[in-house]
């Protein structure tokens, strides 16, 4: 049996039901008879979920480019990353117990903002949703390439997608079952790390001052604030997925105030790990960061480098084969995302109606196409060798765009249609403006191709809304 409903019905005057929005449609009215997403998931499952998006050991591959432009000042930038981010997190919180549905930031700036808005959040946080996942499985199939060199990057890739669309398929409980493995396994490494690192410290001294991850190292001269900002607006690309929880909210047991929590601790787990491992890396460096600028080629490598003249080549490979693995269950908690919202966005008929069947609680053909998208894309790169510089270029500026919308739906919302109660201005009017100024200082400063491709999906965004409103006489 196939198709959908809304799982969070509610009662007259919510906002996932009522036409707040003037002339949002309800979860439920715009969908097909059936049997809807199925509520089977658990606080635990909703963190694996977002820890697996953002992957424990995200700074790997960012150390380097990160330790060069903040002067040595890593931890710190990592620390002031995670308290920016924090902003975005407490609207999703605010915002889920709203619209407790599928789609996120799409159904939140729809009850916030209005249709249009609605939709322009969606269609922006689309391009993320499934991009991201084909960055996530390129970098698996680059990292098992160098495992098993006889066999091609794109076939691991490729091999990558078919597994976790497989268990995606399978059902959310049984993909959030096997992520957990795979996320205990890389707690486990990144602890070996942790460990291995204290050890060798303790032995043989750091190779900088204790506080320099903190304050810099001294090598670009004092410390500069304005280096550690601008290392900031990068790092923060390391959080993006913990939003994901977000899109299981129809999936979830216990209510919405589980999906707020999980949101919030999922954001302070991330921070606590990236913090730590920065910290104790940058201790380990045996370069300076005055040097490691002046070698950018050096940058990608940087972490391993230091591990390898740390502690050892073993850990080394013990981390590449984690990262390996867990980029593709990176991917996997992406795609599952996408699904649901291509799924959220057909239910209210912004997307093709058949996209929002399900089958047996699982959005199965939204995760199709969600899933030959990200193949396709992952697979192009796999086989060019600029392939990685193409897809990162891109990807990361239409969630950042979703994120200033999501602020917004906060201020509309509560501030200015004053449906939530007495209005609080520091919830709903000095937490979210600051996050959209905080994330709209990011897109500035992200790569100016990454903004044309943005500016390129807005665009065809907005061209698709004014398509549907004039076939159906919207004003």
């Amino acid at each position: 049996m196939s198709g959908s409903q809304s799982g969070n019905p509610g009662k007259s005057g919510d906002p996932g039901t009522s036409d707040t929005t003037g002339g949002a449609r309800t979860a439920g009215a715009t969908a097909a008879e059936g049997e809807g997403l199925r509520r089977s998931l658990g606080f635990r499952d909703l963190v694996v979920y977002g820890l697996l998006f953002i992957a424990p050991m995200a700074p790997v591959g960012v150390f380097g480019t990160l330790d060069a432009k903040s002067h040595g000042a890593v931890a710190l930038v990592y620390i002031i990353a995670t308290i920016a981010m924090a902003f975005t997190a407490f609207s999703y919180a605010q915002m889920v117990k709203v619209v407790p549905q599928a789609g996120s930031v799409f159904a939140y700036a729809r009850v916030g903002l209005g249709n249009g808005p609605g939709f322009i959040a969606g269609w922006m946080a689309m391009l993320d949703y499934l991009l991201i996942p084909a960055v996530a499985y390129l970098f698996s199939g680059i990292a098992m390439e160098a495992l098993v060199p006889s066999v091609s990057r794109w076939v691991w890739t490729a091999l990558a997608v078919l597994v976790t669309t497989a268990l995606n398929l399978w059902g959310v409980r049984a993909a959030a079952r096997v992520g957990f493995l795979v996320l205990a396994m890389e707690i486990v490494v990144l602890l070996v790390f942790v460990v291995s690192a204290i050890v060798v410290l303790a032995q043989d001294g750091a190779q900088r001052g204790w506080l320099s991850p903190l304050s810099g190292d001294g090598s670009q001269g004092a410390f500069a604030l304005g280096a550690v900002v601008g290392a900031v607006s990068v790092a923060v690309l390391s959080y993006l997925g913990f939003d994901a929880i977000a899109s299981f909210a129809e999936e979830v047991t216990g209510g919405s105030e589980k999906v707020a929590r999980a949101v919030l601790v999922c954001l302070a787990v991330a921070g606590v790990l990236f913090v730590a491992q920065t910290y104790l890396v940058a201790l380990l460096e045996p370069m300076s960061s005055a040097q490691l600028a002046a070698e950018p080629a050096k940058q990608g490598s940087a972490f391993y480098d230091a591990v390898d003249s740390g502690v050892g080549d073993w850990l080394h490979d013990l981390v590449a084969v984690s990262k390996a693995i867990g980029a593709a269950f990176a991917a996997l908690a992406g795609q599952a995302a996408a699904g649901r919202l291509l799924y959220a966005m057909a239910r209210d008929r912004r997307l093709p109606g058949a996209l929002s069947k399900t089958d047996s609680g699982t959005p199965r053909l939204a995760l199709l196409c969600a899933a030959v998208v990200t193949l396709v894309a992952a697979v192009w790169a796999a086989r060019r060798d600029d392939g990685m510089d193409h897809l990162v270029s891109v990807v990361n500026v239409g969630a950042l765009t979703a994120f200033v919308l999501l602020h917004a739906s906060v201020v509309g919302w509560f501030a200015v249609r004053r449906q939530g109660g007495p209005v609080s201005w520091w919830r709903h009017l000095l937490v979210p403006v600051l996050g959209a100024a905080i994330t709209i200082a990011v897109i500035v400063e992200a790569a100016g191709s990454a903004q044309v491709v943005g500016a390129i999906w807005l665009a065809a965004g907005l061209a698709v809304l004014f398509g549907q409103r004039a076939r159906r006489g919207e004003s």
